[in-house]
C-alpha cells in the first residue's frame, strides 16, 4: 500500500481479525472504543498523487486504515491499483474524513471490492447470519462500541468498472456520504447500520443493497440515480428511502411496491455537460423538486501544481439507454437481479410469438433469484398475466405486485417457446 494507519491489535476490545473467528456474547468486552492508546488518530494525507502500487501484492490501497480514529484523507489522486483506492479494514474507531479525492480505474487485479471499500466485521458482526441478526436485535446498538464515530466520505470523484464505486462491505456502520460523483457502478451498501446517503450522483447505476438488517436505520434520499435499486435478501428497507430522482418510472416504481421512495420523482436531470465530467444539473431541473442541491464539479484529486499536472482524470462515461432514453423505447429495469423490460415493437411480438405487442421480457435472470428458483422464471419468459389480469407493460408488472406484495408469491402466466406456461414465482 502507498500510505498505511494500522493499530495495535491489544487496543481492540474482544478481536476477531480472521472471517470465520468469533468471541461469544458472553465471553465479550462490551465496553464501547479502544482499550488503550496504540492506535494511530489526527493525521492527515492530502495532495498525494499515488498510482501504479500493489506491482506483486494485490491486496493493497492507496490509503489503508484499520485500527484507526480521525484520520482525514484530502485532495489525492488515487488510479491505477489491483484493488481499492481507499480502503477502512474495520469500523474501530470511526470519525475519518474522506473528501475531495479522486478515486478511479481501480480493481483491476481483484473483485468484489470498489475505488472505496471498507469493511466492519466489529464485535455485532458474525458469520452466522441468523446469530448476527438475534444478536442485533437484542442489542441494536452494538455497532457503535467499535464505529463510536462518524466517517463521512464527501465530494469525491470515484469510478470503479470492476466494482462499486463506493462499496460498504461487512458490516461497515456509521457512515454519512453526500455531494460525491459516482461514475460508474454506484453505491454498494451491505448489512450494517445507520448509513445516511443523500445527494450523491450515481451516473448510469444506483444503489445496490444488499443483506440489510430489519432495523438498520438507513437513509438513502436526495440523490440521482440512472436505475432501479439492485437489492438483494433485504430483512428491510432501512429507515427512510426517499425524495430520490430516477431516470425512469419504472425504476422509481420498483422501489414503491415496498412502500418507498413515495415522493420521488423520474426524468431527466439535465446535467449540464457530461462531456467534460460537469454533472451539474441545471435551474430548471427535476433534481430541485427532490431536494437535491448542486455540489462544485472541480477540486477533486491532488491541487499541488506540479503534481496536478502529471495527474489522470478517469474516462468520460458514456450516459447509457437509461439516461437518455430514446422515445417510445421502454428502460430495461431489475428486479430481484432479473432484467426486465416492456415488449414495444411488433418485432418483439413476432420473436416472443405474442399474440400482441404486450407483455415483460425477461431479458436475464440471476439464478440465486426467489423469482427464478423452484422452477420459476426463465430468461426469454415473457409474462403476459398476473394473478389472472393481463399486463402490457413492467409498470403493470410492478402495480401487480405492489397490490399482491404481503402474499411473498405471485401466479403469474408466461409466454415459453411459444407456448403459454403458468407459473408460481417467489417475490421475497
Amino acid at each position: 500500500s502507498a500510505i498505511s494507519f494500522i493499530g495495535d491489535p491489544s487496543a481492540v476490545r474482544s478481536p476477531a481479525f480472521q472471517y470465520g473467528e468469533i468471541v461469544p456474547y458472553s465471553e465479550m468486552d462490551t465496553l464501547p472504543g479502544p482499550k488503550n492508546e496504540l492506535y494511530p488518530r489526527n493525521s492527515l494525507v492530502e495532495n498525494n498523487l499515488i498510482h501504479r502500487i500493489g506491482r506483486t501484492e494485490k491486496q493493497t490501497a492507496g490509503v489503508q486504515i484499520a485500527m484507526a480514529m480521525d484520520i482525514t484523507i484530502r485532495s489525492n489522486s488515487i488510479y491505477d491499483v489491483p484493488r481499492a483506492g481507499i480502503n477502512i479494514g474495520d469500523g474501530t474507531w470511526g470519525g475519518h474524513l474522506i473528501e475531495k479525492n479522486d478515486v478511479f480505474n481501480t480493481v483491476l487485479k481483484t473483485s468484489d471490492h470498489g475505488s472505496f471499500n471498507s469493511w466492519g466485521r466489529d464485535r455485532f458482526w458474525h458469520p452466522n447470519r441468523k446469530v448476527m441478526d438475534s444478536m442485533t436485535l437484542e442489542h441494536p446498538k452494538m455497532y457503535t462500541w467499535d464505529a463510536i464515530k462518524t466517517t463521512t466520505i464527501r465530494q469525491n470523484r470515484f469510478r470503479c468498472d470492476h466494482g462499486w464505486d463506493i462499496d460498504l462491505d461487512d458490516g461497515s456502520s456509521n457512515y454519512h456520504i453526500y455531494n460525491n460523483l459516482c461514475l460508474n457502478n454506484g453505491i454498494k451498501l451491505r448489512e450494517g447500520f445507520e448509513r445516511v446517503v443523500e445527494n450523491n450522483i450515481l451516473v448510469n447505476n444506483s444503489l445496490h443493497p444488499h443483506v440489510w438488517f430489519a432495523n438498520s436505520l438507513d437513509v438513502f434520499k436526495h440523490n440521482i440515480v440512472a436505475k432501479a435499486y439492485q437489492d438483494v435478501g433485504l430483512k428491510g428497507w432501512g429507515d427512510d428511502l426517499d425524495y430520490n430522482l430516477f431516470s425512469n418510472e419504472e425504476s422509481m416504481m420498483k422501489s414503491q411496491i415496498y412502500s418507498r421512495d413515495i415522493h420521488s420523482t423520474y426524468g431527466d436531470p439535465q446535467f449540464k455537460d457530461p462531456s467534460i465530467l460537469d454533472f451539474t444539473v441545471t435551474a430548471d431541473s427535476l433534481a430541485s423538486t427532490i431536494g437535491f442541491k448542486n455540489f462544485p464539479m472541480n477540486g477533486f484529486g491532488v491541487q499541488i501544481p506540479a503534481l496536478k499536472k502529471q495527474a489522470k482524470t478517469p474516462t468520460v462515461p458514456v450516459l447509457n439507454s437509461n439516461n437518455t432514453l430514446e422515445e417510445d423505447k421502454s428502460p430495461t429495469v431489475e428486479w430481484l437481479r432479473n432484467s426486465l423490460k416492456s415488449v414495444d415493437s411488433e418485432q418483439e411480438q413476432s420473436a416472443y410469438g405474442l399474440n400482441s405487442a404486450a407483455g415483460v421480457i425477461v431479458l436475464g435472470v440471476w439464478n440465486k433469484s426467489p423469482a427464478v428458483q423452484n422452477n420459476g422464471l426463465k430468461k426469454g419468459d415473457v409474462i403476459i398475466a398476473v394473478e389472472g389480469k393481463p399486463i402490457s407493460t413492467v409498470k403493470d408488472f410492478f402495480i401487480m405486485n405492489q397490490n399482491h406484495q404481503n402474499k411473498g408469491r405471485l401466479e403469474v402466466v408466461v409466454m415459453r417457446n411459444q407456448s403459454e406456461k403458468k407459473l408460481t414465482i417467489q417475490t421475497k
